[in-house]
């Protein structure tokens, strides 16, 4: 074979990588631009917002589960007029329920609603400290999804489909916005409980590049596991070892243009940077002994929750975009009052006290707080084993149920959003978990119809093709 024809039979990748690094580092910075990967190189640096934002940061507490919103949020005593007996047929005959069937009998709720702070909502005897932030809250009583299951549901909330595979919320706001934090992820995760039925699906970065996936932080030892050296191994020597790894990885970068290999450079420079600033993480010492107490930190049952909420704060004071808690499990479909009074003894004073925190260290206002499942409680109960007095739950409510935000740029001291008698159906300002993703990006200055990615041919976006921004949110 002669020089000419070897040279006839090179590829075109081969023809532009020959071509002095001009069209192929064209390309590639064109490529890693439209990830996210600016000037700095950096996936994570901050980029501005697409208009001013009312909020800088967002902590999600997602309640895995669903909570009943008929034991917490939403008093209707004209349950105890039905109480043991069927709802007409004509309320029920359109219903998809998980388990009962729609002939299962009414269950009123035991609990006792009383007016709280200056705007007066109503709040279940089971949270008495979210009672004492009711003036710095908005509650959301008009919720709605498509999905009557858990995983399904959780999807739909977080990746905006039931679909696996796609960006959860949080990606998608790392994506847009980067991150102010150097040191540490745009995008954490902290959790309690039993644990998820979507799992790392809910904080997956999809088909998004990896580096805008969530990151899990334990809440003792090492927040991330192995992020202390072995012994004898320096910090110069690690140093050292990934200057040599990172050249190596850039080299094979600028053959392929593969953005994953962008990631894998970005994610071992900020797993360096976190082996100085994660240990302090954990680290309360500096923390007064009042708001120690406030959270409920050094006590049982509030310790676990309590600790990631605390998290949670420092989180967000050091410049972490997105921070997810997730605490399961809500799914209370026998032993509802048992189980229901378990949940919110471990996470109401925590809860409260974030916001709390939050608002006397003037971090509220640029912090959007949502907390919340994926969907609500039947009115009917859930009886699984009838020999077994007090045994009664509910079931999967996918059609009203309720929420609560505050801070970053929410109306505050308000309740959106109204049900029928029998908290069955939606009578006023129905949102569904497409409004409520647009709102949440709206508020940190993102529009959620131009917050897209292109893959597979077409410009995909979190909250699909639906979603509108909830004005009565708003402040």
């Amino acid at each position: 074979m002669n020089f000419e024809q070897y040279r006839r039979i090179q590829s075109r990748r081969d023809f532009f990588r020959q071509c002095g690094g001009g069209l192929g580092t064209i390309a590639l910075a064109n490529l890693l631009e439209r990830d996210g990967y600016g000037a700095s190189g950096d996936p994570l640096a901050p980029r501005p917002p697409m208009f001013a934002p009312k909020a800088k940061n967002v902590i999600f507490m997602f309640m895995e589960g669903g909570p009943s919103q008929l034991d917490l949020f939403d008093p209707k005593p004209e349950l105890r007029k039905w109480d043991g007996k069927p709802l007409p047929a004509s309320l029920t005959k359109d219903l998809k329920l998980a388990f009962i069937k729609p002939t299962a009998a009414v269950l009123a709720s035991e609990r006792q609603f009383a007016p709280r702070g200056q705007c007066g909502m109503e709040i279940s005897d089971f949270l008495p400290h979210l009672g004492e932030v009711a003036d710095d809250i908005c509650l959301v009583r008009s919720m709605h999804t498509d999905a009557f299951n858990h995983h399904p549901g959780q999807l739909l909330l977080f990746s905006g489909t039931t679909q696996v595979g796609r960006p959860t919320l949080g990606a998608w706001v790392v994506y847009g916005l980067g991150s102010e934090s150097r040191d540490l992820p745009g995008f954490v995760v902290l959790s309690s409980g039993k644990g998820t039925s979507g799992g790392a699906m809910n904080f997956s970065s999809g088909f998004l590049p990896s580096t805008y996936q969530g990151t899990t932080l334990r809440s003792s030892g090492d927040p991330i596991l192995y992020l202390s050296n072995p012994p004898g191994v320096t910090r110069e020597r690690q140093r050292a070892d990934l200057d040599a790894l990172r050249d190596l990885n850039e080299q094979h970068l600028q053959k392929t243009g593969d953005r994953e290999i962008a990631s894998r450079i970005n994610s071992y420079e900020l797993a360096f940077r976190m082996q100085m600033a994660g240990p302090e993480l954990l680290d309360f010492s500096k923390e007064s002994p009042a708001t120690l107490e406030m959270y409920g930190v050094n006590r049982e049952p509030t310790k676990p929750f309590a600790t990631n909420c605390l998290l949670a704060r420092c989180l967000v004071e050091r410049g972490v975009r997105f921070v997810m808690l997730m605490h399961a499990s809500w799914d209370d479909h026998t032993e509802l009052n048992k189980k229901l009074k378990q949940n919110c003894d471990i996470t109401d004073q925590p809860a409260a006290a974030l916001v709390k925190d939050l608002k006397q260290r003037g971090l509220l206002d640029s912090t959007l707080v949502v907390w919340g499942g994926e969907f609500g409680r039947t009115p009917m109960s859930e009886i699984r084993k009838p020999e077994e007095a007090g045994n009664a739950g509910r079931d999967h409510h996918p059609v009203a149920y309720s929420m609560w935000m505050a801070g970053g740029g929410i109306r505050s001291g308000q309740v959106v959003g109204k049900t029928d008698d029998l908290c069955f159906h939606i009578t006023e300002d129905p949102i569904h978990v497409h409004d409520l993703q647009a709102t949440i990006l709206n508020r940190l200055g993102m529009d959620h119809k131009r917050l897209t990615y292109h893959y597979m041919g077409r410009d995909f976006r979190l909250t699909d093709v639906e979603g509108n921004v909830v004005k009565k949110l708003l402040a």
